[in-house]
């Protein structure tokens, strides 16, 4: 797959089936779209396209009107994303930054500017609660009559069930938030991840005897946390079990060296000879998590967080044994 920042790029094809979306967590509904988007774009003898925005738009929308809580608990970083849309076939992806002048474009002024003059849309495929331009004002019924008049196919994917279940990046959402990992699992169709470089740390878990990976969760508000049975794949020929803190580690100086950001800090429960102490630093690794355990817990000392990773450790055996 080709991946573009930005559509202003010579090697982008002229033209192209498209559909747009977040695509927070690639899930079942997502999955079905690709699918019918890469059967048109074979009929019609174009790359299927994908159009996405980084930030998210209601990150961006938090950030100038300084409220938080505008915005969403991210599902996945745009590694995952992109890897996901990769193992979907699509063709080429273009990530186009979500900023003030996007935000102020009126829907005409996206279609003609962005879909047709930056993307060469031939077909323009959108779900049922697609909305566009400067204060969501564009929806489907706009875009397809703009594509009757301006020469470009228009359709719309209704909502995807499974088992009665709308599903959603926010049903996906609301399943991590809640620790609801099979019903998680489900919506995406399959276990969830979190890709990303192993990073150096402060260290503290090897000095308690539970040498950890690190792997940095861009944003600062995922939607899982707390402690959880993990399989890690990257590391050695097969998955290796483990057990994972996702969050900002309550118990630990939030002034250390990651600077209380977002961490996923693994323990493998079998530690491959051949990595050595320093052989895991650099390497992309993929960690699902399985099952959550409990919450992120603040303990009093390092002998009660000893503790505690002890017991997260023999409960995670426990799962697997299971």
């Amino acid at each position: 797959m080709k991946i573009f920042r930005g559509f202003h790029h010579p090697d982008i094809a002229p033209a192209c089936a498209l559909t747009i979306g977040n695509f927070d967590g690639l899930h079942r509904g997502h999955q079905a779209m690709l699918s019918l988007l890469k059967g048109e774009a074979q009929q019609r003898n174009v790359p299927s396209c994908v159009l996405t925005f980084e930030p998210h738009p209601r990150d961006f929308f938090a950030a100038i009107t300084h409220n938080p809580g505008l915005a969403p608990a991210r599902v996945g970083t745009l590694r995952d994303k992109l890897t996901d849309l990769a193992q979907c076939g699509v063709d080429q992806t273009v990530v186009l930054p979500f900023d003030v002048h996007l935000a102020n474009l009126l829907p005409q002024d996206f279609i003609d500017q962005v879909l047709l003059k930056g993307l060469g849309a031939s077909y323009v495929l959108v779900g049922d609660d697609f909305r566009f331009g400067q204060r969501r004002t564009g929806d489907y019924g706009m875009l397809d009559v703009a594509g009757m008049a301006q020469g470009f196919d228009v359709a719309r994917m209704n909502s995807y069930e499974v088992h009665k279940l709308r599903v959603s990046s926010s049903a996906v959402r609301e399943a991590l938030s809640q620790g609801r990992m099979t019903d998680a699992n489900r919506l995406l169709g399959h276990p969830y991840r979190i890709s990303g470089h192993v990073v150096h740390g402060r260290k503290l878990g090897r000095s308690l005897g539970f040498k950890t990976i690190n792997q940095r969760f861009a944003h600062w508000k995922p939607a899982a946390s707390g402690i959880f049975a993990v399989l890690v794949y990257g590391l050695s020929e097969h998955p290796l079990r483990g057990v994972a803190n996702l969050g900002v580690r309550p118990s630990v100086d939030p002034r250390d060296v990651n600077g209380g950001r977002v961490l996923l800090e693994t323990h493998c429960l079998d530690w491959p000879d051949h990595l050595g102490a320093e052989g895991a630093y650099g390497k992309i690794v993929r960690v699902e998590l399985l099952h959550k355990l409990h919450d992120e817990l603040k303990y009093g000392s390092l002998d009660a967080l000893t503790a505690g990773i002890q017991q997260d450790c023999q409960d995670a055996r426990a799962y697997f044994a299971r």
